[in-house]
């Protein structure tokens, strides 16, 4: 399988993903745990599909020290049981903010309110964009086919 456009070497799309790389590492300031945003952006690439993104956040985590475990139960969180309270708001958010299209007025005050339990408003404001750009990062991985199984740890962070 090879990718319609290579999103790296295209002038524009590179520096698009260069910028939305920068935001991403905005989000480092944030506070949000590196474990939580790593669980987020696996559970959105699941969601969406995008297995370059599952590729990548999959092996991030797990060099991070991330169980195999909590990866394998990631799509299956609400009854795992390895997952605390409040990266189990975080993983509600994410399925919540990946498929706004599948509820009616997008993410749930209730959602909102047991997220706002677990963490402050510069984490959550870092939760919400790591949601935000995954989202997008997974768009551009599965309209272009972007193929999945290359990916070396730290290539593109």
């Amino acid at each position: 399988m090879e990718a319609r456009l290579d999103l790296l070497s295209n002038p524009v799309s590179g520096k698009i993903a260069k910028h939305f790389a920068a935001a991403g590492a905005a989000v480092k300031d944030s506070g949000l745990p590196a474990s939580t945003r790593e669980l987020v952006l696996l559970r959105a690439s699941q969601i969406n599909g995008c297995a370059f993104c599952v590729d990548m956040h999959t092996k991030e985590a797990a060099h991070a020290g991330e169980t195999a475990q909590r990866l394998h139960l990631v799509a299956a969180w609400r009854e795992a049981t390895v997952f605390s309270d409040a990266e189990r708001a975080a993983l509600e958010l994410t399925e919540e903010g990946t498929r706004i299209a599948d509820g009616a007025g997008g993410v749930s005050d209730d959602v909102w309110a047991n997220a706002a339990k677990h963490y402050d408003e510069n984490q959550l404001a870092g939760l919400v964009a790591t949601i935000a750009m995954i989202n997008a990062f997974n768009r551009f991985n599965v309209i272009v086919q972007q193929p999945a199984g290359w990916y070396q740890v730290g290539q593109h962070l």
